[in-house]
């Protein structure tokens, strides 16, 4: 492994979590614009059916996934700006 690679992965962690809960932001203010219930559907309720549950898991699967990966190419285009190396 390389020494920017190792050097970045506190950076990469910290990235993924920060991301992680801008997803969650994210997805919650898109789920209220939507007019939909307070909370997106959790998939141990059981009062909803499975239909609406994946329904609801798959928006959000999506924002996660655009989310954690913007904010972790900003974090690599930064470390690469600081020391030169991409450290992918």
């Amino acid at each position: 492994m390389k020494a920017s690679q190792t050097a970045y992965e506190p950076v990469g962690l910290t990235a993924g979590a920060v991301g992680g809960m801008a997803a969650g932001t994210v997805f919650k203010q898109a789920w209220k614009m939507l007019g939909r219930d307070e909370d997106a559907l959790d998939a141990t309720d059981e009062e909803r059916d499975r239909g609406g549950v994946l329904l609801a898991a798959t928006p959000q699967g999506v924002v996660f996934a655009a989310v954690t990966a913007a904010v972790d190419r900003v974090g690599a285009t930064v470390a690469c700006r600081l020391t030169g190396t991409w450290p992918g």
